[in-house]
């Protein structure tokens, strides 16, 4: 039987606001357990929340950046469960009328474009957090992150592989950290995904029954744990046995995921509307005025550097991935780089080298301008790619400039075709068989004769100048 995963993600992401979403502490990270927290925070009786606007602005953000229908009126309920980092027994969220409803994002996975359709993506404030590790036989709460402003994203369960679900993941990192509503930090929390997964022998409409896979941090974890969450499924079910609707998580150390406890129902959390809390009215100059204030979004870049710049939608798309990228390059552009050339080098060996050092293209030690520069001398011939890449490698290692790099490592090319012309003479009287066998036939002698070329020139004449000449004598 052929089987089909069905996937579905929730995505938490921490609104980067200063105070939380119902109190006046502040969110940022790192500071001593319990050391921002407010009586709200901690549910001591009496108290009452009182609603931040810059977190519903935020998600007003999001909704017009993904083009979702804002609700001019959402509603808070009491999502109701115990567990000891949450100090009030219940959590504040939307259920019913959230704030965002629908909206769609495009992901690409290879050459292929697909829409995800967004269900909705509403409000709520993050729970404490429970410390086993500095702790013998106990565990330690740390209420410093309870109330921190949440927006959960929740898909339609679209997407069909493991790389369709990060490229997902991956879409909605890069939006909500172009829009500037979240820092997209995934080790600290503020960008958390549970994955639904499910099987279902492929043509059948009706859904199998789900799992989820709680907490991923980490891109490369997520395609992990959805691989081997279907496989699981698929041979529990090849073996006879019914999947039980659970929460699940992923142990990095062995590549599996195991059951945390048996998965809750809407009904399970007992949602009513919180008495606490009026209805959000959200007006529509306050939409519009959110609306001015947007940058432009990355389809809409995409599009533009298509027309601009001429470059492949491929291209395009890559560039505008992340804001920082798509900054780097129309900087390196408008420093005098041809576009083409320098979308090939961003994605090419700026890509890999930060790859390498585990580095964002924001703290790319090449500065747009010292590679457009190079850029330059390559388009006009003063050296070829191979020498640009090893200056390339001396810029990443030093503040210097490309001219004075091609000066000091004496990497320029020779540009007389005269001489060029008289070298390729002594190659050809020099490989007799080699130019027999290409006029038998034989391409692949023609590439030999452009490598003996190189080699007599060091590196430094331009290849296309040696193919033209060879070409022309070779008839």
């Amino acid at each position: 039987m052929t089987w089909e995963v069905v996937i579905g993600l929730e995505i938490h992401t921490q609104l980067s606001t200063q105070s939380k979403i119902f109190s006046n502490a502040s969110t940022a990270f790192g500071a001593e357990p319990n050391t921002h927290t407010s009586t709200v925070d901690i549910a001591l009786p009496g108290v009452l929340p009182v609603m931040n606007k810059a977190a519903v602005e935020k998600a007003i953000q999001f909704g017009l950046a993904i083009g979702a229908k804002i609700n001019r009126k959402s509603v808070f309920a009491r999502k109701n469960y115990f567990y000891p980092d949450l100090p009030k027994g219940y959590q504040i969220s939307q259920f019913e009328l959230p704030v965002v409803e629908g909206g769609a994002v495009t992901i690409r996975v290879g050459n292929e474009e697909k829409r995800i359709n967004l269900t909705r993506a509403h409000l709520e404030e993050d729970a404490g957090k429970s410390v086993h590790e500095d702790f013998h036989g106990m565990s330690g709460i740390d209420l410093n992150r309870a109330g921190t402003p949440l927006l959960e994203i929740v898909s339609e369960p679209e997407m069909r592989s493991a790389a369709e679900a990060v490229a997902y993941a991956k879409a909605l990192h890069s939006l909500v950290t172009w829009i500037g509503i979240c820092d997209g930090n995934m080790q600290e929390g503020s960008f958390r995904c549970d994955v639904n997964v499910s099987v279902r022998p492929k043509g059948q409409k009706e859904f199998g029954t789900r799992r989820e896979i709680k907490n991923l941090n980490s891109f490369k974890f997520m395609e992990q744990a959805i691989k081997y969450e279907t496989q699981w499924q698929i041979e529990q079910i090849e073996d006879g046995h019914t999947i039980q609707q659970a929460t699940v998580l992923f142990d990095p150390d062995t590549g599996e995921t195991r059951m945390m406890r048996s998965k809750e129902d809407a009904h399970d959390y007992r949602y009513f509307p919180d008495p606490d809390l009026p209805p959000l009215v959200i007006g529509e100059d306050w939409i519009e005025r959110v609306k001015a204030s947007l940058p432009e979004l990355p389809e809409a870049m995409q599009a533009r550097f298509e027309s601009q710049y001429g470059i492949p939608t491929y291209d395009a798309a890559t560039l505008t991935a992340s804001k920082a990228t798509a900054a780097y390059y129309e900087a390196t552009v408008a420093a005098g780089a041809d576009a083409k050339l320098a979308s090939n080098w961003i994605m090419g060996d700026i890509s890999a080298a930060l790859n390498r050092e585990e580095k964002d293209i924001a703290d790319c030690p090449v500065e747009p301008q010292r590679l457009a520069e190079l850029i330059v001398r390559v388009m006009d011939k003063t050296i070829n790619n191979k020498s640009a890449k090893d200056v390339l490698k001396a810029m990443w290692e030093s503040d210097k400039r490309a001219d004075a790099l091609i000066d000091e490592l004496g990497l320029k090319q020779t540009t007389d075709t005269g001489a060029i012309e008289a070298m390729v003479d002594e190659i050809l009287a020099a490989n007799a068989p080699m130019v027999a066998e290409f006029k038998a036939g034989k391409e692949k002698a023609f590439n030999a004769l452009v490598g003996q070329c190189m080699k007599a020139a060091k590196g430094k004449a331009d290849p296309a100048t040696i193919n033209e000449i060879l070409k022309r004598k070779l008839g």
